[in-house]
């Protein structure tokens, strides 16, 4: 593209510009319309086709290039007009920054162009469509973030070099400068760092539900920025949190827990003794024999207390499910279970408070010729 505006503007150079100069411009502003439309007609065919495809790279390739390259073919015809303009009137000041501005327009391109497309092969690293094993989101987007910081910098320092800045004492004055940045925003570097080892560390990740026991800090990951988290409590409203209060609390991350605990206490009453054996062996077969425990943990059902108005036992188990409310619901059916097998199998039943009141034989008698019974029951 550039080398063919280079020749058209030298082989335009041979006519006579003191009658023709403003058909040249005129020339050459028509010739980059001319590639702006056709571009523009190749564009939306050939994405739309691409897009079918679900390939990583090469609609990337094409969407990332289509917005500034338009800008170049505009760049590029407008400076090229104006150095025609320049040859046929003459050596106006306006047309000393020609030249510069052409050449900071192609770094501009060259930065535009490769930032949209890290954001796009960022955006497609992660989504299952376009590839096998998607990257993990926190990871792809520190790499991508780095890479824009990156490429903006080299930019910077470029067009720097184009204003004839001297970059050397540019560094000098920033290293200087950092100590009195560093002083006055050390919250900010504080924040920027936490988020640096969050990005290393990977506690936890977008999507992820965590909690804080030393804060109240509880909901599920939806950004993680240089400076704050965001996070969606349940109540669905956003909790930011600077990145700097993660490297000074503990930090649980129930999303990464592999099975769900089912730990529970019941009892049994005092009367329904001789049946806790064949009780426990049943609980115990329903939960090695339930679908959606894991009997490869830890399982009991022991006999633990000797308690006031019963025998308390506990049930420790696990789910295969780590999903809160598909958790709910095999709770329920494990705890629905041991009830049918408590009452309906051994015919015994579970244990509530009582108290029994010794009273002397002769008052007993007289209490039961008035029909009192001899026994209180309190729930």
């Amino acid at each position: 593209m550039v080398g063919f505006f280079d020749k058209m503007w030298h082989s335009i150079k041979m006519f006579p510009y003191s009658s023709v100069w403003f058909i040249e411009i005129f020339v050459i502003l028509f010739v980059a319309f001319l590639f702006s439309v056709i571009q523009n007609l190749i564009y939306r065919p050939l994405m739309r086709h691409l897009e079918k495809t679900h390939k990583l790279w090469d609609d990337a390739l094409i969407y990332s290039l289509h917005k500034p390259l338009k800008f170049l073919i505009w760049l590029l015809g407008i400076t090229y007009a104006l150095d025609v303009a320049k040859v046929a009137t003459g050596k106006y000041i306006i047309f000393e920054i020609v030249s510069p501005a052409r050449r900071i327009g192609v770094a501009i391109f060259i930065a535009w162009f490769l930032i949209r497309f890290i954001r796009r092969i960022a955006e497609r690293l992660v989504h299952p469509d376009y590839t096998k094993k998607p990257r993990d989101k926190t990871t792809v987007d520190a790499i991508s973030k780095l890479s824009v910081l990156f490429i903006l910098i080299a930019v910077t320092l470029v067009l720097m070099q184009e204003f004839n800045v001297p970059i050397s004492g540019v560094v000098a004055f920033g290293g200087g400068g950092a100590i009195v940045i560093g002083l006055a925003a050390k919250d900010i570097l504080a924040n920027f760092f936490g988020g640096l080892m969050i990005y290393l560390d990977r506690p936890f990740s977008v999507g992820d539900w965590i909690r804080s026991p030393d804060k109240d800090i509880e909901g599920t990951v939806e950004h993680i920025g240089w400076r704050l988290t965001r996070i969606r409590t349940f109540d669905k409203r956003p909790l930011y949190v600077p990145n700097s209060i993660f490297s000074n609390v503990a930090l649980e991350n129930p999303s990464r827990m592999t099975n769900r605990r089912i730990k529970t206490t019941f009892g049994l009453r005092y009367c329904d003794a001789p049946k806790v054996p064949a009780i426990i062996n049943d609980i115990e077969g329903m939960l090695k024999n339930h679908p959606e425990i894991d009997a490869r943990q830890t399982m009991f059902v022991k006999l633990i207390e000797f308690a006031a108005s019963s025998l308390n036992f506990q049930i420790y188990t696990f789910t295969k499910t780590t999903q809160w409310v598909k958790f709910q619901t095999i709770q329920e059916d494990v705890f629905l279970k041991i009830v049918d097998i408590v009452y309906n199998k051994h015919n015994a039943s579970m244990a509530y408070p009582t108290r029994t009141i010794e009273i002397p034989k002769e008052i007993a008698v007289g209490l039961m010729g008035q029909g009192i019974t001899l026994k209180e029951e309190k729930k």
